[in-house]
């Protein structure tokens, strides 16, 4: 496996106090829960809908076309509403790029105003042979560095783009242990939040560090399609315990 400087103990110190959380942490200091606007109604978008909304959560689904969002938030009750990407990107607190990864540098202009400080959660996975030129890039820089390119003004996290979502939708709040999910990203507030989303949608969240590391775990390195639990992933990634 490819060696990366992770610099992962200055960043996991930083982390330390601020993921002490679980499902119900995501509940705000003003009692309110994360709003979460997903961009893209597909197998990645409708399934993390679903474990979020069955967790509580209020979620704005969006796609190309409004008529297909609102299929998916009529099926999904009353806790989902249907928007525009627009719409969505406003909405949620944390806004779910789970789009194919060629649509990142077409959607970085149209919503970066709109994510200014906001968590953007990048599922999504790189593939030349759908993507084009941008894949190629992301393959050698690392996805998550290249999605925040599109995005300077938010805090990109990756998270869920290593399991497949068939798997996710079996597995989630399994018996212990759990599926580990791996997160990583530069911020460690935007990490904590995920890291919460991560737990109350049935999961162990095992953050690698910044937003360099999450080239771990994209197509064609060693944590791509891990299913472990925790102290697997973290042996298999050379983590520390």
């Amino acid at each position: 496996m490819t060696a990366f400087p992770l610099r992962r103990r200055p960043f996991l110190a930083a982390l330390a106090g601020l993921v002490t959380v679980s499902s119900a942490s995501a509940v705000e200091s003003t009692g309110q829960k994360t709003r979460i606007g997903i961009i893209g109604t597909g197998h990645v978008g409708t399934t993390l809908a679903e474990l979020w909304v069955h967790a509580g959560y209020h979620v704005m689904v969006s796609a190309r076309s409004l008529t297909e969002a609102q299929s998916l938030a009529t099926s999904l009750g009353p806790l989902a509403t249907a928007g525009t990407p627009a719409q969505a990107a406003a909405y949620g607190d944390i806004v779910v790029l789970a789009v194919p990864y060629g649509a990142i540098p077409q959607l970085g202009p149209q919503l970066s105003r709109t994510l200014l400080d906001k968590v953007v959660l990048d599922p999504s996975n790189p593939y030349p042979w759908r993507d084009g030129a941008i894949a190629d890039t992301a393959q050698k820089d690392g996805a998550g560095v290249t999605t925040q390119r599109y995005f300077p003004s938010a805090h990109v996290v990756r998270a869920f783009n290593s399991i497949d979502m068939t798997t996710l939708r079996s597995e989630a709040h399994r018996a212990a242990p759990l599926l580990a999910v791996p997160v990583a990203g530069d911020d460690a507030q935007a990490v904590s939040k995920v890291v919460a989303l991560v737990r109350a949608a049935g999961f162990e969240p095992v953050v690698t560090g910044n937003l360099a590391t999450a080239k771990l775990f994209q197509p064609g390195n060693t944590g791509f399609e891990l299913e472990q639990d925790a102290a697997g992933l973290k042996q298999a990634l050379h983590l520390s315990q």
